[in-house]
């Protein structure tokens, strides 16, 4: 008995984009000083052409993307170079470590909203007279 096996194969072959960096900074929303920036950093790699100039290929622009992502977020460039890095385990400690300082930032803004709210509603005329305006202001 034979048996066999079928290939779907999708003929629909999906262009390649290659741009130039002046239009890989409009694709994208930014200057081309950032792109080079991004590449000087080691957040970018960028293939160059026989002249020198670089061409931004379908990959090119998605890791352009990815950077601009990150950036975005609030990952400082040398976060997004390290968050980028080839191995899982590196680049989950950064981001690791970016939700935790994240989630810091907010507890202390929640704790701000919760200051001023309370400025705003005290019955004493001055911060310095009211017992939980003094707490607030003993708090780290």
């Amino acid at each position: 008995m034979i048996e066999t096996l079928g290939v779907q194969v999708d003929m629909k072959a999906r262009a390649r984009v290659v741009m130039k960096i002046g239009e890989a900074a409009a694709e994208l929303g930014v200057e081309a000083h950032v792109l080079r920036h991004w590449e000087d950093a080691g957040a970018l790699t960028v293939r160059r052409d026989g002249n020198g100039y670089r061409v931004y290929d379908d990959s090119a622009l998605e890791q352009a993307r990815t950077v601009l992502k990150l950036r975005r977020v609030g990952l400082s460039l040398p976060e997004v170079t390290a968050a980028m890095a080839p191995t899982r385990s590196a680049a989950q400690a950064v981001v690791k470590a970016k939700i935790g300082a994240l989630e810091s930032e907010v507890a202390h803004r929640q704790q701000a909203i919760t200051f001023l709210r309370h400025t705003v509603e005290c019955r004493h005329r001055y911060l310095d007279d009211c017992p939980d305006c003094a707490t607030f202001v003993r708090e780290a």
